[in-house]
């Protein structure tokens, strides 16, 4: 990584060499083993899988996570932003597989 490398032993804002979804494993405190297999204190996986979600329910699913990602981001426990990756991941990419040739608005589009 470049640049400064805080106490914590992450570089300093501004670096762009990792995504937080790259950095889970990394993070120490109550951190999951493996957020992939995430399950909650029965044991039980964390949320229905997605590929048995009705689209309605897809989306409910992905506007609560968004409506909460600055607040998990921010504030959450370590395990707790783990999980919410993983389950946003799992989610939106059922999404994309459900709808690989979706619209997309012209108003979104960059000039190149």
């Amino acid at each position: 990584m470049t640049g400064s490398v805080r106490e914590d032993g992450f570089a300093s804002s501004g670096s762009t060499d990792m995504s937080p979804e790259q950095r889970v494993p990394e993070w120490g405190g109550d951190h999951l083993a493996d957020p992939a297999g995430a399950t909650d204190l029965d044991g039980d996986l964390l949320g229905i899988d997605p590929t048995e979600l009705t689209d309605e329910d897809l989306i409910r699913e992905m506007h609560s996570l968004h409506r909460t990602r600055l607040d998990t981001l921010r504030h959450a426990a370590d395990s707790a932003l783990a999980n919410h990756l993983r389950r946003t991941a799992e989610l939106e990419t059922e999404y994309l597989a459900r709808h690989p040739g979706r619209e997309v608005d012209p108003g979104r589009l960059r000039d190149s």
